[in-house]
C-alpha cells in the first residue's frame, strides 16, 4: 500500500479570534490600505477599544497574518439621538460610552485587506458578531454602514433614491449589498456621519440585524440612578507632635466617611505638610527633602485605611523624592480594594518651585474604580481647561481636586475654575482644601478654603450646580451624593450639549502623550 499523503501540508486554516494588542500593527496597516483618503485609527484608539471592550474587538487571520478586523462596543441605542454621528456613537474613536450593560452591540468598522477579498473575510468577521450578539444575550447588532459607491450616482440621485436602488439589486454597492445579504435592515439614512468620508458624501445607512433568541431579563431597560457617596475633608492644619498625630486624625475622618456609606473620601492638597510642624527645619527645601522620608508610612496607613474602612480614599497629595531624585507633588487613588495609582501634579506654581524645587509630571491619568472612572487634578491643574477636557474625554465623569491656597483669591481661581470644568464637560468636580494656621512652618504659615462638590447647570442637577460646600475656614466634613445616570442622560439629551455640541471642524485638543 502506498504512503498516505499528508493532507496538512495543504491546509490554510482561517482562524476568527479575539484582538490581541501583538495585532495593531498589522490593523493599521490594513486599515491604511484599504481606506485611502480617511483618517485612520490612532494606536490609542485601539489600545482603548481592548481595555474597555476586548471580546468586541475581532480580527481574521491567515497564515499567522492578520487579514481583516472588527470593532464594535455596547450601547442602549435607545439613548442616542437616531441622528448620531459616528464620533458621537464611539466618543470619538474611544468607546468610553461602551455600557457593559447595554442591549445592542454597535458595529463601528469592518475593514478586509484588499488581497484577500473575495475569500469570505468579511461574511466570517460578521458572523462573529453574530455569534457574540447572542453569547451576551443582545437584543441587535446596529451599523452605521457607508455607501462608497454613492459618488459615482450622487449628481443623479438622492441617498435615499441611491439606497432603494441599491435595495431593488439595481446598482451594485460593496458595503450596503455586502450588509442586505448578511440579515441586515435598513433603518434611516444619516447624513454627516462621517466627515472624511468622501466617496459616501458623508453619508452612513443605518442598519440593524435582530437576534431572535434574545431573552429579555428585565422589564427595566435602564438604571433609574447611580448614586455616588462623596465625603470631602476640609482639614484644619495645626501643630503636631509626631506622624502617629497625623494618622489618628486622618482615621478619624476616613471613620467618618465610612459610618456615612461614602464611596470616597478626599482630602486636601500638601495636607501632609503639616508633618513639618514638629521636623523642627527652618529652610522649606530641607524640610521638603525630610517630609519626603515620611512616604512609605504614608501609603501604608492610607492603604489599610481603605481596606479597613470600605472606602476609596483620594490620599490629598504629598511631596514625594523619586529615583531621579526629583520631588514632585502626587495625588494617591488608595482604592478600597487595596490597589494604588498616583497622580503626578503637572503644572507646578511660582511658589512650589521658589521655596520647594518641585518637579512637574506630565501624564494625565483616568482611573477605573467601582463608581465608574475618575481624575485627580491637584489645585494649579484644574485651572487650565485642557487638562480636564483630556480627562473627560478619556471617560472621566468626576475630577476630585485636592487644594492649598492661602488667601481669598487662591481659593476663588480655583474654586471658580472647578465649576466651569463641570459646566464645561458634563461632569462633576469636587475641591478639598486646607484650613488653619501651621505659625512655625515657612512657607505653610496660614490656609484659606470652602470646600465643594459641583454639578454641571442643568434641570436635573442641584440649584446653582452646587451639589453641597462647606463653611469657609473651619474644620469640617461634607457629605454629598452625585448621580452618575443622571450625568450620562444629560450629556445624551440634556438644554445644552457641550460634549456633543464641541466643532471639531473648527477646533481641537491634543493630547501628546
Amino acid at each position: 500500500m502506498s504512503e498516505q499523503l499528508d493532507m496538512s501540508q495543504f491546509e490554510k486554516p482561517m482562524i476568527i479570534r479575539e484582538m490581541q494588542m501583538e495585532d495593531i500593527d498589522e490593523i493599521l496597516e490594513i486599515q491604511r490600505v484599504s481606506f485611502p483618503g480617511m483618517i485612520p485609527w490612532e494606536r490609542a484608539h485601539l489600545h482603548s477599544h481592548l481595555s474597555i471592550f476586548p471580546e468586541g474587538q475581532i480580527v481574521a487571520e491567515l497564515d499567522g497574518k492578520v487579514i481583516g478586523s472588527c470593532s464594535s462596543l455596547r450601547i442602549n441605542f435607545d439613548e442616542y439621538d437616531d441622528r448620531h454621528t459616528w464620533n458621537d456613537i464611539t466618543d470619538n474613536g474611544f468607546i468610553t460610552n461602551h455600557d457593559p450593560d447595554g442591549y445592542n452591540l454597535y458595529g463601528i468598522e469592518v475593514m478586509v485587506h484588499p488581497n484577500y477579498r473575495r475569500m469570505k473575510v468579511g461574511q466570517r468577521l460578521y458572523e462573529a458578531r453574530k455569534d457574540l450578539a447572542r453569547s451576551l444575550n443582545l437584543k441587535s447588532i446596529i451599523i452605521g454602514g457607508r455607501i462608497p459607491n454613492y459618488h459615482i450616482h450622487a449628481s443623479e440621485m438622492s441617498p435615499r433614491e441611491y439606497v432603494d436602488a441599491v435595495s431593488r439589486h439595481k446598482i451594485y454597492d460593496p458595503v450596503l449589498t455586502f450588509q442586505m445579504m448578511n440579515g441586515f435592515i435598513l433603518m434611516r439614512i444619516n447624513p454627516n456621519y462621517l466627515t472624511d468620508d468622501v466617496a459616501s458624501g458623508k453619508y452612513a445607512t443605518l442598519m440593524e440585524w435582530n437576534n431572535v433568541d434574545y431573552k429579555p431579563l428585565s422589564k427595566r431597560h435602564f438604571k433609574t440612578s447611580y448614586p455616588v457617596r462623596i465625603c470631602v475633608v476640609q482639614y484644619m492644619m495645626r501643630k503636631i507632635s509626631s506622624f502617629e498625630d497625623f494618622a489618628q486624625q486622618c482615621e478619624y475622618f476616613v471613620d467618618v466617611s465610612s459610618d456615612a456609606g461614602s464611596d470616597f473620601v478626599v482630602f486636601p492638597e500638601i495636607f501632609t505638610t503639616q508633618l513639618m510642624s514638629f521636623l523642627h527645619e527652618k529652610s522649606p527645601s530641607q524640610a521638603i527633602r525630610k517630609l519626603t522620608e515620611f512616604t512609605p508610612q504614608y501609603i501604608e496607613m492610607f492603604t489599610n485605611l481603605a481596606v479597613r474602612y470600605n472606602v476609596n480614599i483620594i490620599g490629598g497629595s504629598h511631596f514625594v523624592k523619586e529615583d531621579d531624585e526629583e520631588i514632585y507633588n502626587i495625588a494617591y487613588l488608595f482604592r478600597r480594594d487595596g490597589t494604588i495609582e498616583k497622580q503626578y501634579k503637572i503644572h507646578i506654581t511660582p511658589n512650589e518651585r521658589k521655596w520647594w524645587g518641585i518637579s512637574s509630571g506630565d501624564v494625565i491619568e483616568v482611573f477605573d474604580t467601582d463608581c465608574g472612572k475618575i481624575a485627580i487634578q491637584i489645585c494649579y491643574d484644574i485651572e487650565f481647561p485642557e487638562m480636564a477636557r483630556i480627562a473627560t474625554d478619556m471617560g472621566a465623569n468626576i475630577i476630585f481636586t485636592p487644594f492649598c491656597t492661602e488667601d481669598r483669591q487662591g481659593y476663588l481661581r480655583v474654586r471658580y475654575c472647578a465649576q466651569a470644568r463641570a459646566v464645561e464637560n458634563q461632569i462633576y468636580t469636587v475641591i478639598s482644601g486646607t484650613v488653619g494656621n501651621l505659625p512655625e512652618t515657612e512657607n505653610m504659615d496660614i490656609q484659606y478654603a470652602q470646600s465643594g462638590i459641583f454639578a454641571p447647570s442643568d434641570f436635573e442637577f442641584a440649584r446653582d450646580g452646587i451639589v453641597g460646600e462647606t463653611n469657609p475656614n473651619l474644620e469640617m466634613v461634607l457629605i454629598g451624593d452625585v448621580d452618575l445616570e443622571i450625568l450620562r442622560r444629560q450629556r445624551q439629551d440634556g438644554t445644552v450639549k457641550h460634549l456633543k455640541d464641541r466643532r471639531h471642524d473648527v477646533y481641537r485638543v491634543d493630547y501628546l502623550k
